[in-house]
């Protein structure tokens, strides 16, 4: 076991006006399954790139530890060739038959390394790389996002996989894994950092617990200095009006008062000055108490949907649906039956390749949103029913993040969306004000993903229809999302594969 000891830690990047990290300081053991939690843009895979050398900073990081990443960098030309002929490219010193001891654990057969890498699914590629991940020794693995576009069976192996495992950072945002593979977490709060043993849902039940001790102690400090204040402006007003006597009286009214009074009032007047002055003491040590409080309260603002109301009550209507490409032997899916109804909220689910994003983009074309279905090679075969309800209106969220560029400012005039209210709905979303001036390719993959999320919940519609939502989304947002779809409960169809969000959101699951 060895310690990674991070001191003084100060970072940002060349011409940017934030810091990511400022005066940082903790210890982490390369023994623990330690998982990295934070809002998207607080500097998860940039700490990550600071233990991996890439980036001057401030301030020391102190270990003899040897570092290993996932994701690793696949070339264009290594895309053409099977892993089995790179992989000690990405991993000096890499063993064959240590990738296929590791792809075993993985449930997966050691074939998959002699095919060409650009034929292989999403998750035999994350199994691959993986598995030259665990191949080496004395490493401390950072792995960054390891489930994003697995499908559920594929996750349920990775997780099993990553918790027989030891000596890593694991950043997610998935509460699921988290809770099955951490023993420790790391966490980037709003203003402070912090270690603590235990995986997510003890660290969240303890947040929980410490944000309403803090609530509760703010509010006491509150109603504290306000009853000191009063005291203050009352003891104050006294003081004043007792000095007022001092000079000049009435021998009729006050006729037990003698010039040699004025020394006793004057006594009387500082005794209450003095009293003032305690007082604004004790005041100025309630403000600098309360100062700690509520700085990583993490509060999310309620988000709005705008819905609109069909006059039918089916707006999709599948039946013995089948789809196949015209290339292909066999179809995607055969005989598939459903409908979405207004008030469901319908999950599609399958493994990668079943047919799930065909089916929405299939969806898209028949609603009359040939824009958004670019990326579909239309060359298919159907036979069926595939309809959509007339005049419906979908609001769809993407995948895919790539053709974001720009500034906010041009998106909004291309998608004609109101710039102001767009900024508000992002800035409920936890974006930075200062991301507002930045284009959108230096954007996180997590704030890309916000940026159409915003978009989608600012367009009025009749159907909300979201592929793969929350790659990427913190998981603060993902429980913001998830509170307003529970509360407006729209019209859905989506592909998620977040466990707990389709537990919590889902009315009915189909499977392709």
């Amino acid at each position: 076991m060895a310690q990674i000891s991070v001191n003084n830690l100060t970072f940002y990047y060349e011409g940017s006006f934030d810091n990511i990290f400022e005066n940082v300081s903790f210890s982490i053991d390369t023994d623990w399954k330690l998982g990295f939690i934070g809002r998207n843009g607080k500097g998860k895979t940039t700490f990550l790139n600071l233990l991996l050398g890439k980036y001057s900073y401030r301030g020391t990081i102190d270990t003899n530890t040897t570092f290993d990443y996932f994701p690793y960098q696949i070339t264009e030309y290594m895309m053409e060739l099977p892993a089995a002929l790179f992989i000690e490219e990405i991993k000096a010193g890499c063993e064959e038959w240590r990738v296929i001891c590791e792809l075993t654990q993985l449930n997966e057969g050691g074939e998959i390394l002699y095919r060409p890498y650009k034929t292989l699914s999403f998750g035999e590629r994350t199994k691959i790389m993986l598995a030259v991940l665990f191949s080496g020794e004395n490493n401390f693995l950072l792995i960054d996002e390891p489930t994003n576009h697995l499908d559920y069976n594929t996750r349920e192996n990775v997780k099993e996989y990553l918790a027989s495992k030891k000596g890593f950072i694991l950043v997610s945002h998935d509460r699921d894994l988290l809770d099955a593979c951490t023993d420790h977490v790391l966490v980037l709060n709003r203003q402070t950092i912090e270690v603590q043993k235990g995986n997510f849902s003890c660290w969240w039940e303890n947040k929980q617990r410490r944000d309403l001790f803090e609530q509760s102690e703010n509010e006491r400090h509150l109603k504290e200095i306000k009853k000191l204040k009063q005291a203050v402006a009352r003891t104050s007003q006294w003081s004043d009006i007792n000095e007022g006597t001092k000079i000049g009286f009435d021998p009729v009214r006050e006729h037990d008062r003698s010039k040699g009074s004025r020394a006793y009032i004057g006594a009387k007047t500082k005794k209450l000055n003095k009293r003032v002055a305690q007082m604004k003491n004790h005041i100025q040590r309630e403000i600098e108490e309360k100062e700690g409080l509520l700085k990583d309260l993490e509060t999310p603002v309620e988000l709005k949907l705008i819905q609109l109301t069909h006059h039918k009550n089916t707006l999709i209507n599948v039946k013995d649906y089948t789809l196949k490409y015209q290339d292909s032997d066999k179809p995607v899916f055969t005989g598939l039956s459903f409908s979405v109804c207004q008030g469901e909220r319908i999950a599609l689910h399958g493994k990668n390749g079943c047919g799930k994003s065909t089916l929405i983009k299939m969806i898209l074309q028949k609603a009359g949103l040939l824009e958004v279905c670019d990326g579909i090679n239309m060359s298919i075969l159907e036979e069926g029913v595939c309809e959509t309800a007339a005049g419906l209106t979908i609001s769809y969220v993407s995948q895919d993040t790539s053709y974001l560029k720009g500034d906010i400012q041009s998106f909004c005039r291309e998608h004609s969306l109101d710039f102001s209210l767009f900024c508000s709905i992002l800035r409920q979303l936890d974006f930075e004000r200062v991301q507002f001036s930045k284009n959108m390719e230096n954007y996180s993959e997590g704030q890309k993903k916000k940026v159409l999320l915003a978009a989608s919940l600012m367009t009025p519609a009749h159907l909300y229809i979201w592929d793969e939502p929350l790659n990427y989304i913190d998981i603060f947002s993902r429980m913001q999302i998830e509170s307003l779809i529970l509360k407006y409960k729209p019209a859905m169809l989506f592909v998620e594969h977040d466990l707990r969000f389709v537990e919590k959101i889902a009315t009915r699951v189909i499977e392709l």
